[in-house]
């Protein structure tokens, strides 16, 4: 699978991107950046999604917004109503656009924080995304007019309400092309095969870097190791399997890449301050 840059059209007469995105089979793997936000709700679809070095379960009604230049994809795994697709209904808007509106209206200034925390992807509690979702699916059958009123009417609600962050660290810094690229590589390549072991020469090779010069890049660009960040996205994968399946631990363990369950479990804790056995009771009291 190629990494790739997503390039947006504006609508005529209208400041924002829309996709109602229906599919019947799944929602694949599709790991990419662009460089507007990105306002994504999701209905009759489980599985996981991406977001920077996050994995995570999602479910109906989920609701996430994606920074500028955050790489991001969803991955699903089954729908609820089997009868139906699964839908992604998802708006873009440039970080100009968002900017210009806080700086020019000061009743707008309350969404320059949660504009800045989207660096790292937001989560919307099933709250905050319910009391927004009939607006939404309005987005896509009113006016430009009616539509540009009406995302910031959901904006402006969602500036209020609690957000969880998703990624450990914010996007990725405008790079040039050729490290862009490289980096794109290199994360794209740890997202499809963290699972298994991956070897650093393996890397370079992707990135078309010295091994120095591959730990340089990565380093600059995400602010961890490549050991590190390989970690973050195991656990990640480990958390959504532990609160949303029944799976055994060692199971667990097994299938995200670790050869000895005292070593998941000794990273585990390391990251999350629990044993996974004390993660997933969390769960089964809620």
């Amino acid at each position: 699978m190629r990494p790739y840059l997503e390039k947006l059209t504006l609508e005529p007469d209208s400041s924002l991107s829309r996709l109602n995105r229906r599919l019947d089979d799944a929602i694949p793997f599709q790991w990419h950046h662009h460089p507007e936000f990105e306002l994504t709700l999701t209905l009759n679809s489980r599985g996981q999604r991406f977001i920077g070095d996050h994995v995570g379960e999602y479910d109906d009604g989920d609701l996430v917004l994606v920074g500028p230049n955050l790489p991001h994809t969803w991955f699903s795994r089954e729908k609820i109503g089997a009868g139906e697709p699964h839908i992604a209904l998802v708006i873009w808007f440039h970080p100009d656009w968002a900017q210009q509106m806080v700086h020019d209206f000061i009743e707008f200034r309350p969404l320059s924080t949660m504009l800045a925390r989207a660096s790292r992807g937001l989560q919307f509690t099933p709250t905050a995304a319910a009391s927004v979702r009939n607006m939404f699916e309005g987005l896509f059958s009113c006016s430009p007019a009616e539509r540009l009123l009406t995302l910031l009417t959901v904006l402006n609600r969602l500036s209020t309400d609690a957000s969880q962050p998703l990624a450990s660290t914010p996007a990725l810094q405008d790079a040039p092309g050729e490290n862009r690229d490289r980096i794109d590589r290199v994360l794209t390549h740890i997202h499809t095969n963290y699972a298994r072991s991956i070897k650093l020469p393996e890397l370079a090779d992707i990135a078309a870097l010295s091994l120095s010069g591959l730990h340089r890049l990565f380093l600059r660009h995400t602010g961890k190791t490549i050991s590190d960040y390989v970690t973050h996205i195991r656990i990640g994968d480990a958390c959504a399997r532990l609160s949303g399946t029944p799976q055994p631990i060692s199971y667990i363990a097994d299938v995200i890449g670790y050869a000895s369950l005292a070593n998941f479990n000794r990273q585990f804790r390391s990251l999350k301050g629990m044993t996974p056995r004390e993660y997933r009771n969390l769960f089964r009291t809620q």
